[in-house]
């Protein structure tokens, strides 16, 4: 009798923390931000309308690219709408954690040190750092290993991966960040900088527009691995599974072939940007 009681206790409180735990887990669903959105109707991206092709301002003031694009299909999938909130890029991540949007879409490489403030979706585009070379140096620059030399002036923009890959890769040569990412392009486009360093899609529009006109030399074989993933708040797993499960669906639909090609396939886009 007694083991008889004993089991019924032992089962009586295995199955009072099945409820408890299913009970944590409804709890948790309706803290995510994914309840939250479906709830309001909106859907918040913060980015930074700086970066072609994947977040820029046209000609109507208006914000476009590849990760406007993305984003609508999100927010089609979640049937709400969509709102972009622009933001400087040393303020992004700050933004996401005091809640002034719901996930970032800024073309963002996914490394150790954002991942401890942020969780990542899986990559949706893997990109990698190059480099431009002013013309006066582009004879003697001839692959990356080259630049490591004290005598040259690296350029690449404020706190983003280009300038932890300049300062990690070429540790003797000397370095200046800028705000903006053009504004280190033509440091080294006017020849007041050797090189500058930054994203292949960026490096690649820079030079095809005013680089190569100007005589400066592209080294366009990446030289470091960069995957880009939306970045959302910490301890939302089922966000996290839905954005993961939107980009598998998107990227075997075809839709996520057809917003790439728009933006990396042609340079139509450009006429109306400039």
């Amino acid at each position: 009798m007694k083991r008889i009681i004993t089991i019924l206790a032992a089962l009586s409180l295995l199955l009072c923390a099945a409820v408890s735990a299913q009970a944590a887990d409804i709890e948790l669903a309706k803290k995510s931000t994914l309840e939250k959105v479906v709830q309001s109707g909106e859907l918040r991206i913060g980015t930074e309308a700086g970066y072609m092709p994947f977040e820029m301002t046209d000609k109507k003031g208006q914000i476009v690219g590849f990760d406007i694009d993305m984003c609508k299909e999100m927010a089609k999938a979640m049937g709400v709408k969509l709102t972009i909130v622009n933001t400087a890029w040393d303020g992004i991540i700050p933004g996401l954690l005091s809640n002034k949007y719901d996930l970032i879409a800024s073309g963002m490489t996914v490394n150790q040190e954002r991942n401890l403030k942020v969780n990542f979706a899986n990559p949706y585009l893997v990109v990698g750092q190059t480099a431009l070379i002013n013309k006066k140096w582009a004879d003697e620059i001839k692959t990356f290993k080259d630049l490591n030399n004290p005598k040259y002036i690296i350029t690449s923009k404020l706190g983003t991966t280009g300038e932890q890959a300049a300062k990690r890769t070429f540790p003797k040569a000397q370095y200046k960040s800028f705000e903006m990412e053009d504004q280190a392009m033509l440091e080294a486009l006017n020849g007041k900088a050797t090189a500058t360093v930054y994203d292949l899609p960026m490096t690649s529009i820079f030079y095809a527009q005013r680089g190569k006109d100007a005589g400066m030399k592209f080294l366009d074989k990446p030289f470091t691995y960069e995957p880009l993933g939306w970045a959302i708040n910490k301890g939302d797993p089922d966000f996290l599974n839905w954005l993961n499960n939107f980009l598998v669906q998107m990227k075997n639909d075809g839709r996520y072939d057809r917003i790439y090609n728009k933006w990396f396939g042609s340079n139509n886009w450009l006429k109306d940007v400039q």
